[in-house]
């Protein structure tokens, strides 16, 4: 049998408390090496608690903002609008007789359907004529969506407005436009032709795209409707009580469109920028989770081979009575873990409390290239961010300890007897 021969046998129970004791016993004979080591274990829970949990708030926030302004959880389309429908919208109309709006909005955990109606024109006001991008929606509908646009100055369309516009604030700027100020959009509708109508400008707002505030306006849909010579609509928007409940939501209402022309289609396949955006945060946060690793092995690797190094004679003694050399290797890894999960406990400890001082205070960020918005940014800690941070922390801290404990079970007896006289 060869001297590591015992390490793949049932280990006892009795054994291993003596072996965590003595471990324990060895951990606390240099306080100030150990307090180092368990300090950079700590360090890299905190790290990763503080750093990850920034970018969970940041992905959240990005979710939510992007379903609640503009794409909502579901939406309701005919088959084949995103491939083709945007070139040709006209001819992927939704109509009553396809589906009933209400009919969605009785399904569990809808919050509200919001028909939208996409259209393009040029907008005049005095000598200014602008092109513009349009979308009718139902202004009753739309109150579901909270924060869908932010109003600068006036109000929302409202379910009492017959006609109106709210306006961009990057293209009411370039039109010099007012609240109360009438503008004429003019479209080429479905008939042919050209088409036109004078509405007062309701209210001017901006969402987090300066790019589509520089060219967008929304109309109540009877207005769009009857501007494009139209009955019927693009996308039924639908907007859920927690975008967790997506994929039973999703189900449900394929479920009640099947046998017609038209699909459902969830978030995550329309928020391309939201896609890459997480792929993108996700690959810096395996960067820092590398960087962390390192920094814990670096100061194992350091703490535990000094132990054994001033270890030696010790060592030898515990081979010399006859002690395995797998119990020996064993013992040197119980220590490495034990310092990990000190640190990591410490860690969790510490990070709790930053994140949410840091969270309570805010993080005021610039506004984002594309954007128009500055924004204060929080920490969202997660149990599987915690859990994860541990686990990763304790595992390279017991792993980290493996060699210099394979050196120190390894060691000559005759020579480490020999060692310190």
């Amino acid at each position: 049998m060869t001297r590591f021969g015992r390490i793949g046998r049932v280990v006892d129970a009795g054994s291993l408390v003596h072996d965590a004791r003595l471990a324990l016993r060895n951990v606390l004979r240099d306080p100030r090496r150990s307090a180092l080591a368990i300090a950079a274990s700590a360090f890299g829970v905190v790290a990763l608690v503080v750093a990850g949990s920034f970018i969970q708030w940041m992905l959240w926030a990005m979710r939510e903002g992007t379903i609640e302004t503009s794409i909502g959880h579901v939406q309701v389309v005919r088959k084949g609008y995103f491939d083709h429908g945007l070139a040709d919208p006209l001819h992927y109309l939704i109509t009553s007789a396809d589906v009933d709006a209400r009919a969605l909005s009785g399904i569990a955990h809808v919050k509200a359907v919001a028909p939208r109606l996409s259209f393009n024109g040029f907008v005049s006001h005095g000598d200014a004529t602008i092109s513009f991008i349009g979308e009718g929606v139902d202004p009753a509908s739309e109150a579901g969506f909270r924060n869908s646009v932010v109003i600068k100055s006036g109000r929302q369309l409202e379910a009492r407005d017959d006609d109106g516009v709210i306006i961009g604030r990057g293209l009411a700027d370039n039109l010099g436009v007012a609240i109360g100020d009438r503008v004429v959009l003019l479209v080429n509708p479905a008939s042919g032709g050209v088409n036109a109508v004078e509405v007062p400008v309701r209210g001017i707002f901006s969402t987090v795209s300066k790019a589509y505030d520089d060219s967008a306006l929304r109309v109540p849909l009877q207005t769009a409707q009857k501007l494009m010579r139209i009955n019927g609509v693009h996308r039924l928007v639908v907007l859920l009580d927690d975008t967790e409940n997506t994929d039973e939501a999703l189900t449900a209402v394929r479920d009640r469109i099947a046998g017609t022309r038209l699909e459902a289609v969830a978030w995550p396949s329309l928020a391309d920028f939201y896609r890459k955006s997480a792929a993108l945060l996700s690959r810096q946060m395996s960067v820092m989770r590398v960087i962390v690793a390192a920094i814990v092995v670096m100061s194992i690797l350091n703490t535990m081979t000094m132990n054994v190094l001033e270890r030696i004679a010790e060592i030898g003694t515990l081979l010399a009575m006859g002690t395995p050399a797998g119990r020996v290797l064993r013992r040197f890894v119980l220590e490495g873990t034990l310092i990990g999960i000190v640190g990591s406990v410490l860690g969790v400890a510490v990070g709790l409390v930053a994140a949410y001082a840091i969270s309570s205070i805010g993080i005021p960020m610039p506004p984002p290239p594309g954007m128009s918005e500055a924004y204060t940014a929080k920490l969202l800690v997660t149990p599987m961010l915690v859990l994860g941070s541990v686990a990763l922390v304790a595992g390279v801290t017991a792993l980290a300890s493996l060699y210099p404990a394979y050196k120190a079970a390894r060691l000559d007896i005759v020579d480490a007897l020999r060692t310190g006289r």
